[in-house]
């Protein structure tokens, strides 16, 4: 799942971005609200992380903005400033949950979960390819009922792959969704993490899940042909 934080705060959206990553959530970076808005209407996002103090422009009217172009993403807002009105102020601009600085990571975490536990009520949280199984809440890997252990990368990969399961994926859409705004489509480097998977997820079975379309990218399918 893909997350956009918008934090002016440098150690804040460290904090915060290298939690999310080791939770396995792939996350993109915004230190002002203009560049906070640009992301949020040029890519597609499971949640967004906006803080409300920001410079360019602040976070209340960033979420405005979101919601009056329809985009149904969940807002978590962010504050140094816990008042019932100030809360009020934030939900009726279109904010999901509010969260008031200082916040244990667990709670941000539990928040998130919250809201992309409610935004796929109507959906399964569990996507299945064959006899290969990721549990997006969770985040629990198995194939044929053993359990396969990933780094957070691996897991963003395939759970991306997954989510676009019998279609083909170029690198660059693994690269602006699996990895940020700035890696260079370029490297060898998804070529790696792919080799990577297929050693944890193929190994030992007979039936290879992940196939590459030569000159474009990936295709992740039950058979081949």
């Amino acid at each position: 799942m893909r997350i956009l934080l918008v934090e002016d705060e440098k150690k804040m959206a460290s904090f915060i971005e290298r939690g999310l990553k080791e939770e396995h959530y792939a996350v993109d970076v915004a230190q002002d609200g203009e560049t906070g808005i640009f992301f949020a209407e040029n890519n597609l996002y499971d949640l967004i992380i906006l803080d409300i103090m920001l410079p360019s422009k602040d976070g209340l009217s960033i979420c405005k903005e979101i919601r009056s172009k329809m985009m149904d993403v969940p807002i978590l807002l962010l504050t140094a400033r816990g008042s019932v009105k100030d809360k009020v102020l934030g939900l009726n601009s279109g904010a999901d949950d509010y969260l008031t600085k200082p916040f244990e990571f667990e709670e941000l975490l539990a928040r998130i979960q919250a809201l992309l536990r409610r935004k796929r009520m109507d959906k399964s949280t569990l996507l299945k390819v064959a006899d290969l199984e990721l549990d997006q809440l969770t985040h629990r890997v198995t194939r044929g009922g053993n359990e396969i252990l990933l780094t957070s990368k691996e897991y963003a990969l395939l759970e991306y792959l997954m989510l676009h399961a019998n279609q083909v994926v170029t690198r660059t859409m693994i690269s602006e969704h699996v990895w940020n705004e700035h890696f260079d489509t370029f490297t060898n480097v998804i070529d790696v993490y792919i080799n990577y998977l297929r050693n944890k997820i193929e190994a030992g079975f007979r039936r290879p899940l992940i196939h590459t379309v030569r000159g474009t990218g990936y295709l992740l399918k039950e058979k081949d042909g």
